[in-house]
Formats: structure tokens, C-alpha cells, sequence
């Protein structure tokens, strides 16, 4: 009889233990789907290698999908045909993104970190530019951007004053950015400093070129919040909120943050991107 009474025991504790397990996997809603998540490279924070991607982002989300039930499926394009993509609902994730009002109308915004986008240059003795006044002002400088870029609102209004005084050389990545300013082409540009510093660091056609950078914040260009945009056209509920939680469960957790700095010198994040 005691050995009965042990077995049953021993039913009820594997039932109550399968069942606080499935209790523990409901609470991270899973996906009903694989994620369309299309990815430009970005420095170190999206790396691509033919169509193999790695990097911050790509690392944090693998991770973090294989623990809440979630595949993503990532292919490599340009930055500009990602924004396009993701406004036509052809994207289920912008990711990185910083918080703009064009794009909260086609996403919902998860804030992850904080960054900021400065004016880099070359380093030379030429005053110093401390407001987006002073860059348009200075006429002498041409300003090399890459298409698709948003850094927020004040930045789409700088890059539009710029453009109408015939200042802007518009290029698909962040490293014909850097070799356009390393052959003298192009004198400025406005991006994160991380952004910028990890496509060199990875770019064996800009040897140099890192050590010489000039990092300038302006006024107009503040801390503001960096992370990513779920798509509102392409989901259904579910998967918005698996999603959303996913990624505030990766922010909290400090599992963003640490990819950073797996990945970046201390100095480059420094004065370019800070946790939340």
C-alpha cells in the first residue's frame, strides 16, 4: 500500500510540475508565425556577410526568440528599402529605429536604449559646430548621408534645409559614407558615432580613418530613444504583443545593453549610446 500511495505521489508531483512549466510558457506569448524582419547593416549593431547577418541586433533576437517561442526570418537590404518596405506593411520589424512621428504612423515604437546622432568630421582647426545653424551656415562644408537614415524630427528638418542648398550626397551605406569623407569627397556627416566607427572598424578600405574622426553634438540633436518599430499593418494582435514584450523583456533584462558592449570598444559607445 505504501509504495501505492509513493507512485501516486510521484503522478501528482510530475503533473503539478508539467503544469507550472506550461504556466511559465504561457506567460511569454509565442509567435503564430516567422517574422519578416528585413535588416540593412549598421556598423557592428547589424553585421552582413552575403545573406548571413550578426551583430547586436541580430544576436538579441535570436536569443531571445529561441527562449519565447519566436523565429525570424532576416534578409539583407538597403537602408532606404527597408524604410520603404516597412511603411508598404512588407516588414513585420523596423529595427534599430530612432522614434519619429512619419513613423508611429505605420509602427508601434519599443524604445531599447538611448542614443544620440552627432555632426563627425575630420579633424581639423576649423571653428567648432555647436547647432544645426552653424552647419547650415557653413556652406564650405558638403554633408554625406545615407538614404534611409532618421534620427527623429529635427534631423528630417536639418537634412531638408541642408538638401535645398545643394549640400547633400545621398549613398546607400554608412561605409561609402566614410570612404566619400576619407577621399575628401564629402567633409561631414550625421549619424551615431557607434554607427559610424563600427562600419570602419569592419571596412579594411578605411584603414586610419577612425583615429581621425572629430564627434560634435548640436543642440537640435539630443539623448533621444533608439529601438525598434512592430509593424501595425502586417500582425495581427498576437503577434504585436509577442513582439512588443519580447523586445521590453530584452531591454530590462540588460540583454541589449550587454550586446553592445560585446561587441563595441567602451570608447565608441561612450557620448553615442547608453542603456535605459
Amino acid at each position: 500500500m505504501q509504495k501505492v500511495t509513493s507512485y501516486f505521489r510521484a503522478i501528482r508531483r510530475s503533473m503539478l510540475a508539467s503544469l507550472l512549466a506550461g504556466a511559465a510558457l504561457s506567460a511569454h506569448a509565442s509567435c503564430t508565425r516567422p517574422m519578416n524582419v528585413p535588416l540593412s547593416p549598421i556598423g557592428l549593431s547589424v553585421i552582413a556577410n552575403g545573406d548571413t547577418v550578426s551583430g547586436v541586433y541580430p544576436d538579441v533576437l535570436r536569443t531571445a526568440g529561441t527562449r519565447e517561442g519566436c523565429n525570424f526570418e532576416f534578409s539583407v537590404v538597403p537602408r532606404a528599402r527597408l524604410s520603404a518596405m516597412f511603411d508598404a506593411g512588407k516588414a513585420d520589424l523596423l529595427i534599430p529605429a530612432s522614434k519619429s512621428a512619419r513613423r508611429d504612423e505605420h509602427g508601434i515604437f519599443v524604445p531599447l536604449i538611448f542614443g544620440r546622432a552627432m555632426v563627425i568630421s575630420l579633424a581639423s582647426d576649423r571653428a567648432p559646430i555647436r547647432s544645426a545653424q552653424d552647419l547650415l551656415d557653413r556652406r564650405d562644408l558638403k554633408v554625406a548621408l545615407v538614404r534611409g537614415f532618421d534620427f527623429g524630427d529635427a534631423y528630417q528638418k536639418l537634412v531638408k534645409e541642408l538638401s535645398s542648398q545643394g549640400r547633400v550626397f545621398l549613398d546607400t551605406d554608412v561605409v561609402s559614407v566614410a570612404r566619400l569623407m576619407q577621399s575628401g569627397n564629402a567633409d561631414v556627416t550625421i549619424m551615431a558615432p557607434s554607427i559610424l566607427a563600427g562600419a570602419i572598424q569592419a571596412e579594411p578600405r578605411t584603414p586610419g580613418l577612425l583615429e581621425k574622426l572629430r564627434y560634435e553634438p548640436i543642440d537640435e540633436l539630443p539623448w533621444s530613444d533608439s529601438g525598434a518599430y512592430i509593424s501595425r499593418t502586417s500582425l495581427n494582435e498576437t503577434d504585436r504583443n509577442a513582439l512588443r514584450e519580447l523586445l521590453e523583456r530584452s531591454a530590462k533584462s540588460g540583454a541589449i545593453w550587454n550586446a553592445f558592449q560585446r561587441y563595441y570598444p567602451a570608447g565608441v559607445l561612450s557620448g553615442s549610446i547608453r542603456p535605459r
